[in-house]
């Protein structure tokens, strides 16, 4: 059976690009090194036929995949069927749509993607953020989450995740309540939703944003895959943003391939007595960076010297004005009753005569007042 691939190639699996990839995603797992290496050797047609002839007995493991009875040409035409049917579109390594950051997995890049959705991959990856944490996150950590997804959006921040439950969800959600786009990285077909309760919520991604795989239509989400999985979601951006995170959460993976790959690592503080910011303390002890705004976040990941987060200031107070010797002239008057200019300047340290100029000076600015027993403190001043 010969079905013509979508951009016109052959769908030989022993000639096109296209369905040799499609094909090798059949026998291969997403990450699969060895085939990875066995590519840069053979390319992808080179490696199907290799694969399918059994030329090489260490990739006899790789036919064995393949479907008993079925023809390798079949396999390939119902995927190609498969993306017509879902409106995806399959995005091969070294075309346009390709976001070259993902070149830097080598031998695990992945052998293609599918894309549902409308957004341009490799235009929306370019000024990306992943932000992860745990499903089971606290109301503190998904409101965080949401923030961060809101906030990286309206700055023009793609927000990348793995639509799972707990954090990725609220970040996308942040991301799409301000009309931004975000992207999720699955572990699993194109076709299936994970977790089934996230169907309005992958509908919503589709139409803003973009669900991205390397999984073949009908891949389930095996647990491995959600780990193999966390390196395209690191690799696809800047900088990894954990909010929460326990001491074994699957997110500090996503961390520690962004940290592989020399991309920004950041994490967002918990309470101290939270077991699910346990893994974030632990990360940032490791060298993490802390951030606790999208300003920070947006700092980190941004141009040097352009996106740079605000000074953060305590409340402004009156007295942040007075330079050094007016405040100690200022201290020296007691808290309650008055005192006279000689023994302000005794206590402060300074002449009589400076003493004097300064209280002076700090009477016209409401700090002292003067009356017949002295100087006097404003209250209202000693409580600014």
């Amino acid at each position: 059976m010969t079905l013509p691939a979508a951009d016109g190639t052959d769908p030989d699996p022993t000639r096109s690009p296209l369905a040799a990839r499609l094909l090798l995603s059949r026998l291969a797992e997403p990450g699969d090194a060895r085939v990875g290496a066995a590519l840069r050797v053979h390319g992808p047609a080179g490696l199907t036929e290799r694969i399918l002839a059994g030329a090489d007995a260490e990739l006899a493991v790789y036919r064995a995949r393949l479907p008993a009875g079925r023809d390798p040409a079949d396999v390939v035409a119902d995927d190609l069927a498969a993306a017509r049917d879902l409106d995806a579109r399959i995005v091969l390594p070294d075309t346009a749509d390709w976001p070259t950051q993902l070149d830097d997995l080598g031998e695990r890049r992945p052998l293609l993607l599918w894309l549902r959705g409308t957004a341009p991959l490799r235009l929306a990856a370019m000024r990306s953020v992943s932000v992860v944490g745990s499903r089971a996150s606290t109301r503190y950590g998904t409101e965080v989450a949401a923030d961060l997804g809101a906030g990286l959006a309206e700055a023009g921040w793609t927000v990348v995740s793995g639509g799972a439950y707990g954090i990725d969800a609220a970040a996308h959600r942040g991301a799409m309540a301000v009309g931004g786009t975000t992207i999720a990285v699955l572990a699993c077909g194109a076709d299936i939703v994970y977790p089934r309760e996230h169907e309005r919520l992958f509908a919503q991604l589709i139409d803003s944003g973009l669900l991205v795989t390397e999984a073949p239509p009908g891949a389930p989400p095996y647990r491995g895959r959600f780990l193999v999985r966390n390196r395209v979601i690191a690799a696809l951006s800047r900088g990894t943003v954990v909010v929460e995170a326990a001491l074994r959460s699957g997110s500090l993976a996503t961390a520690r391939e962004a940290e592989g790959l020399g991309r920004i690592v950041m994490g967002v503080p918990g309470p101290v007595t939270s077991t699910m910011s346990a893994g974030v303390h632990g990360a940032l002890r490791g060298g993490a960076l802390l951030v606790s705004s999208t300003e920070e976040v947006i700092e980190a990941v941004g141009e040097i010297g352009r996106d740079l987060a605000p000074v953060r200031r305590g409340p402004q107070s009156a007295l942040d004005g007075l330079d050094e010797q007016s405040r100690r002239v200022l201290d020296a008057l007691p808290a309650r009753g008055a005192a006279q200019a000689g023994e302000v300047a005794t206590t402060a340290g300074v002449p009589e005569g400076a003493a004097l100029a300064m209280l002076g000076l700090l009477e016209l600015e409401g700090f002292v007042r003067r009356d017949p027993s002295g100087w006097r403190v404003v209250h209202r001043a000693r409580q600014a």
